[in-house]
């Protein structure tokens, strides 16, 4: 078995960000090479790079685009103009709340740039360490979220009359290498189940309408020889009624203070159902998905997009003309359909205010 990604989506090379061009997967591996700070909100924007992790990631190397561009302009005056570039990229996607983390980093790091090195450098060292903090994170993620599982596994089959439990998870969306620096979230705890022998299969939602499970997680899946069944959106219940899925483990890409977490669109319904068969339920995010600047679910924005991506496929109309379309991005599941929030610092199970204040109190 195979552990780590074959994948990594974000790169820098030769002064350049390269992102993978997720809208293309499976069917083509197009890279872009980018040198403008509008075209970094662009692939932001237009989904080039999704994903949470990945967005803040992008938004970083975004910010040492912009200020090489604006220093080239006016090597005076370029951290003043910055602001607009600061704000292009913060209205590109408004609810993953790891884009307004990464900038703060690096607005804090242009606070403190020292005159004895080249400002740039300095910036593209602060953008790189945010990467590898991810990765680093996320490898960590994926070891306590295997813990995890195998310790519930193991309840079961003492508690029960059958000689084994069900030994696969459902995961929604994407949330691997594809949408992080690397390794991924709820991925990364999947691929470190994996690893362990913990788990045997993976069953990817489709996710419409962007169909990130099929186009994206049962590609990265394939990559790595990990066993996966891509299933529609509509499959689930009926696999959790035959009693065949353990766990439910899906990201996040913003958390509130009470552990209420915003998915993407179809999430709520998989944690309704998991709490109807009796199977668990886990949110893999890092701790800068957390927004303690607000008490619940109620206060996450949540992103419309347009109504093309409801009523056709690759071009292709799948619906009437003129009919009314209804498509937000994402959804909210309540903390009380969620048995453990898994970060990188530790694991805050059947969370509340007072355990998720504890982990980050722990972890600032």
């Amino acid at each position: 078995m195979r552990s780590d990604q074959s994948v990594n989506a974000i790169q820098w090379q030769d002064n350049r960000l390269r992102l993978l061009d997720q809208r293309k997967l499976p069917l083509q591996e197009q890279w872009l090479d980018i040198s403008e700070v509008d075209s970094v909100v662009a692939a932001i924007r237009d989904m080039v790079v999704r994903g949470a992790p990945a967005i803040g990631i992008t938004a970083a190397y975004g910010v040492v685009i912009a200020a090489k561009q604006r220093r080239q302009q006016d090597a005076y005056h370029w951290q003043q103009s910055l602001q607009q570039d600061f704000d292009a990229l913060a209205a590109s996607r408004p609810t993953a709340v790891n884009l307004f983390w990464a900038l703060q980093q690096m607005k804090t790091a242009l606070v403190n740039l020292s005159d004895e090195a080249d400002p740039i450098d300095q910036l593209l060292a602060v953008a790189k360490d945010i990467h590898q903090q991810d990765r680093d994170g996320n490898r960590a993620m994926g070891d306590y979220g295997a813990k995890l599982i195998a310790g519930s596994l193991e309840s079961v089959n003492l508690g029960s009359v059958r000689s084994e439990s069900a030994k696969s998870v459902i995961t929604h969306c994407n949330t691997g290498s594809l949408a992080t620096g690397g390794y991924g979230t709820a991925l990364g705890v999947i691929r470190s189940a994996w690893r362990e022998g913990i788990i045997d299969r993976v069953y990817a939602d489709e996710t419409r309408p962007w169909w990130q499970g099929a186009r994206l997680t049962a590609w990265e899946l394939q990559k790595d020889q990990i066993d996966v069944t891509l299933i529609a959106d509509s499959v689930a219940a009926t696999l959790m009624a035959q009693g065949k899925i353990a766990w439910v483990i899906v990201g996040a890409d913003r958390i509130a203070a009470n552990g209420d977490a915003a998915n993407k669109i179809g999430t709520y319904s998989l944690a309704v159902l998991a709490r109807h068969h009796g199977v668990k339920f886990m949110v893999a995010a890092p701790t800068t998905t957390f927004d303690l600047s607000i008490s619940s679910g109620a206060e996450i924005p949540i992103e419309q997009r347009g109504e093309e991506e409801v009523v056709s496929v690759n071009g292709q109309r799948m619906a009437p003309e003129n009919v009314a379309v209804y498509n937000p991005v994402f959804d909210v599941t309540p903390a009380d359909l969620i048995d453990a929030i898994v970060t990188e610092k530790g694991v805050v199970e059947k969370p509340t205010s007072r355990g998720i204040a504890q982990l980050m109190g722990a972890t600032a």
